[in-house]
């Protein structure tokens, strides 16, 4: 978590958030997927850099963490910043699928762990 840029100067998350601490919705878990809308709203404000570069890089379905980790920030400030991209209609967000509480195939697994057995 550098924050920095090229030239080595260090930006505080608090600057990147305008000194919020939470983020305004509870949308961003860590697997949520996040897509930036295409096109682009006309009457959207003009971004940060950082939200540029969320944009850029949401241009195909992104999971905030992995967003996070690409950005080089913390995962609260990226909900944050992704708070204000929701809010100005620049990005869509999708919950994790929810995993089926059905109960796994046996015979298939018997089969699967027999087919390797033979190798």
């Amino acid at each position: 978590m550098g924050g920095g840029d090229s030239a080595g100067r260090l930006v505080r998350p608090f600057t990147l958030t305008g000194g919020r601490t939470r983020p305004s919705r509870a949308d961003f878990t860590l697997i949520a997927t996040v897509t930036a809308v295409d096109p682009q709203p006309d009457a959207a404000a003009r971004c940060q850099p950082e939200h540029t570069r969320i944009l850029r890089l949401c241009a195909e379905p992104m999971a905030v963490a992995e967003l996070a980790a690409r950005l080089d920030l913390p995962v609260s400030v990226v909900a944050i910043l992704l708070c204000d991209l929701l809010e100005a209609g620049r990005i869509t967000v999708r919950p994790p699928r929810l995993v089926s509480r059905t109960a796994p195939d046996l015979d298939l697994l018997k089969k699967v762990r027999d087919g390797l057995g033979r190798l």
